[in-house]
Order: structure tokens, then sequence, then C-alpha cells
């Protein structure tokens, strides 16, 4: 069913919490050792960044041979070392993971933190690397299915309530999962994809935050205040056909920034058209893996308008 874009919508109407920024690193290359992602994130914390979401690859380019650490081993690393910054994925490939053991994951580091994740959810990539690999589907609408079916096990198994359900991926019979995280109803589920795909930005208006991956993403470039307007008022029009238009929820815009008043220039339009948070990203490169680029930007501070 198609979503209806609603006209006259401005982001204050739908979500009041002011614009939050957070930083977005892979979970390869300098990053990939605990130790130093630790110091990433306190250094994002001290600067006054709002988050720190992390990439979650088992291979990703399979014939770059990255060093790639566990992402959930990182963020354990850096709940240690902060106090207030939230941590997160973006994203992790829930069709890819066991959902009973991802729900014990996500809800462990979300009482360690004091409630402080953020699950970001999409099929992930490259599909043929980081699931034919091993041995695993790459029917993407196989995968669209597990993940749709991973999600609604994981806000299940998040209740603390008795559990049982059958899909065509995963099963769950007369199980009660506790603790339950801090947050709730659940820790918030951020969705990705690529847009203007549809199907992903569907997927996302039915959880708690889109963060989607626009033109010309490989270089960090922000977006077209034109690409936004068209996906805020498409997520705005499933979330109304949900029956979810009075609920928070996060669209998350991301791309490199400059720093100083030409920051906020950028950011102020984004905001004014319902995004809700602004990732600063690195664009891909040799660059990437290396900590000491998006150090520079991340204590530059965050470009708050």
């Amino acid at each position: 069913m198609p979503c209806l874009a609603l006209p006259g919508f401005v982001g204050t109407a739908w979500h009041d919490a002011g614009m939050r920024y957070s930083v977005n690193v892979p979970n390869f290359g300098e990053f990939a050792a605990p130790e130093v992602f630790a110091e990433v994130a306190r250094r994002a914390e001290d600067a006054g960044w709002d988050a720190l979401l992390v990439w979650d690859h088992v291979v990703e380019q399979k014939n770059l041979r990255r060093e790639i650490a566990d992402p959930w081993i990182l963020l354990t690393a850096a709940a240690l070392a902060t106090r207030r910054i939230r941590l997160g994925t973006a994203i992790t490939p829930v069709a890819r993971r066991r959902p009973p053991k991802l729900a014990r994951e996500v809800t462990t580091l979300d009482r360690l933190t004091g409630g402080r994740m953020i699950l970001g959810a999409a099929l992930g990539a490259p599909v043929d690397d980081e699931y034919g690999s091993f041995g695993d589907t790459t029917d993407t609408k196989v995968l669209a299915e597990r993940l749709d079916e991973g999600l609604h096990a994981l806000d299940l198994l998040w209740s603390g309530e008795p559990v049982t359900y059958r899909g065509n991926h995963v099963t769950i019979d007369d199980v009660v999962f506790r603790p339950t995280p801090v947050q709730r109803p659940r820790v918030p589920v951020w969705v990705g994809g690529f847009w203007p795909n549809k199907a992903p930005m569907r997927r996302a208006a039915r959880w708690d935050g889109a963060i989607p991956c626009t033109a010309g993403f490989e270089a960090a470039r922000p977006p077209d205040v034109s690409e936004v307007r068209e996906l805020v008022m498409f997520l705005r029009g499933c979330r109304a056909e949900n029956g979810l238009a009075d609920r928070p929820f996060d669209i998350v815009i991301g791309g490199m920034s400059p720093h100083g008043p030409a920051g906020r220039d950028l950011i102020g339009p984004l905001a004014d058209l319902g995004s809700t948070w602004w990732d600063e990203r690195m664009p891909w490169g040799d660059d990437l893996e290396r900590t000491e680029p998006i150090l520079r930007r991340i204590e530059q501070g965050p470009p708050r308008i």
C-alpha cells in the first residue's frame, strides 16, 4: 500500500525534542581496537555530541581483508568510558542474527548504559559478502522477511511477558526474557535503507526512526533540501496510515558538515523540515579506517543550531 505524503508538515509538530547530533564510524580499521573506540566515545561525549553509532559488519567488502571488530564489544567498551552519550549501531543486519541472542545483547547494553542504547536495523550490505560467503541466502526478499520477523521477535522478547511466536523464519515457544531493557516500551529501533527506495522507509515508519542513506552517501555529501522534504513527507504519510502520527519518531539525516556557521546553515533547513538528528559521517576512502580525521571533526563540536 502506498504511503501518502501529507502537506503542511513541519518538524516541530511531529517531534519536539529538538535537533540532536551523532557521530557515525565503522567497526573496522583503527576503530576495531576497543580501547580506541572507547576513547572516540569519550571524546565525542566531552565535545557535546549526543550519540556515537557504529557499523555492524562481519567481513564488509571481503576482498579488502579489513581488520574488523565485533560492534557489541566495542559498544561495551564505550559504555564503560561514558556517562551521557547515546550508543548504538548503524546498522545491524537483523536478518543474519539470531533474535534471542540479539535481544540479550541489546538489553544487557541498555542496562549497562542506564538506557542509552539505540538499535539501527536493516538488511545490511554487501549481501553477497556478508551473507553468501557463509552459505546464507542472498535473496533480498527472504532477507527482508527475516528482518521483519526478527524485529517483531525483538519487540516481543523485550516486553518481559510470555512470548509464543511462529513466523516463517523465527519461532519462539513460551519464553519469558528478563530483565527487560531500561527503555520502555523498547530500545529505540531506527531502520535504515537507501532512499528513494520506498520499502525500507515504509518499514522504518512502523518503528521509532529512519536512518536512510541518500544520494552521495559514499562521499558523505549532505542531501539536498528537496530530497529531505520528500523523505519526511513520505514518512509522515506512512506514520499516519499506521496510526502513529502522534507518536515521537526520529529522522536521522547524515553527511559531512563544516565547522562553524556554515554547519549551522546546513543543519537549520533540515531541522525545519522535520529531521531530528544530524549524523556526522566520513567519506569512503583511505581515511574511513583512520580515527584522526573524525576525531578532528568531533573535537570541533556538533553544528548546533
